[in-house]
């Protein structure tokens, strides 16, 4: 018999966090690793949001219980954000505030979906996704979109892998992890598609700030309004306010809908901790001229890393219009000899990468297809220059 469940032993690691902890181990041992892993910004959390949380820690009542749905106060800055942000108009009984935008991933799969039901998962994808997914007991179909789509599927791709148990939808944009955004056009033309097809729309919105060039990314049930009963949707504080460690996120989603994921999330975690939600309220609640400004820099590294990488030899990026995300095809780079070695895969390439030269970039098998790596340029200017320098000089040598 054994000793792991095979529900739990199917699951992989995350290969964005296991890279990240590779790079930083081997930086704290004292090697010049550059680490383009993971995602999350490199600015502290906005000063006025850590003071709303060192104040929240002196008060009694946030040492004790709150509500499983989350406090009253945040679930309201969540619904008149919504509406800011979105024009989405929703009621507080539509939130439930889980413990980062992780947790509501896996809810909504847990509360929709059945064992043997399909979820459509365009590729690359964020390598969580299909986790949740089989965890929930469904079955993941991909569809690959490469970088002549920019990464986008299209609604004649969708639809070829429709099948009578096609359930659900995941739609990620801006994308994680190739920072494509689909245009509002698009977006109209698949939730139609869903909508028409009756299939539910599992809707990550954590990149919805993080925008260049004139890109739009409208929720979907707003462009479609009918899909308002069968969309969930996915958000956070993470990313935009750059509090990945404070681990709070939330999911929008139909009301019975909501009470069944909170039903679930009252065994597993019950409330988010109230001193991270109490900040929550003040990113939420004030303005967003930190969030500008941080957009401003991640434009310019966009630039600056797009530039570098297409010198590089082998390597085709795409310009991305929104998230913190490059994802380069290096199949160019492919089967070539690198200091006596070859990678045939970008699992190989990315090893070798950071063997040879220490730069961690991860690698396109964890997102879909091998052929591609992802980095994230929220990372200083002087890194971005150093370690994709570093991978220039190591693909020339040959």
């Amino acid at each position: 018999m054994s000793r792991i469940s095979s529900r739990i032993a199917a699951i992989a690691e995350s290969a964005t966090l296991a890279v990240d902890a590779k790079a930083k181990a081997l930086k704290a041992a004292g090697r010049p690793v550059i680490g383009f892993g993971a995602g999350e910004p490199d600015f502290p959390t906005p000063d006025y949001i850590v003071a709303a949380a060192a104040s929240a820690a002196g008060v009694a009542a946030n040492h004790r219980y709150t509500p499983t749905p989350g406090l009253p106060e945040l679930r309201d800055a969540i619904v008149a954000k919504t509406k800011r942000d979105s024009n989405y108009v929703i009621t507080a009984d539509q939130v439930l505030v889980t413990n980062g935008g992780k947790q509501s991933v896996y809810q909504a799969f847990a509360t929709i979906i059945d064992p043997g039901d399909e979820v459509i998962l365009p590729s690359p994808f964020w390598t969580t996704y299909p986790e949740c997914i089989k965890l929930a007991g469904g079955k993941t179909v991909e569809v690959f979109a490469d970088e002549s789509q920019n990464y986008l599927v299209s609604v004649e791709q969708l639809e070829a892998a429709r099948t009578p148990k096609t359930k659900a939808l995941l739609f990620c944009s801006p994308s994680n992890p190739t920072g494509s955004v689909y245009s509002p056009e698009q977006v109209k033309a698949i939730g139609e598609w869903a909508l028409k097809n009756n299939i539910w729309i599992i809707a990550d919105e954590i990149y919805e700030h993080l925008l260049y060039d004139g890109a739009k990314a409208p929720s979907m049930p707003v462009v479609v309004p009918g899909l308002a009963d069968s969309t969930i949707i996915i958000n956070g504080v993470a990313k935009t306010y750059a509090m990945t460690g404070w681990r709070v996120g939330w999911m929008i989603g139909p009301k019975d809908v909501i009470k069944a994921a909170t039903n679930l999330q009252s065994h597993l975690t019950s409330n988010v901790s109230n001193v991270s939600q109490r900040a929550a309220i003040a990113a939420l609640t004030g303005d967003l001229s930190a969030v500008h400004k941080m957009g401003e820099a991640f434009d310019r590294r966009r630039k600056l890393i797009v530039g570098l990488l297409n010198d590089v030899p082998g390597f085709q990026c795409p310009m991305p219009t929104g998230a913190f995300y490059v994802y380069p095809s290096v199949k160019g780079a492919l089967g070539k000899t690198i200091r006596g070695k070859v990678a045939k895969t970008s699992a190989e390439l990315a090893t070798i990468i950071l063997d040879e030269v220490e730069v961690a970039a991860v690698p396109g098998e964890a997102f879909g297809p091998s052929g591609y790596l992802r980095f994230s340029y929220a990372l200083g200017d002087e890194d971005i220059v150093e370690g994709i320098g570093r991978i220039k000089k190591l693909l020339t040598e040959g």
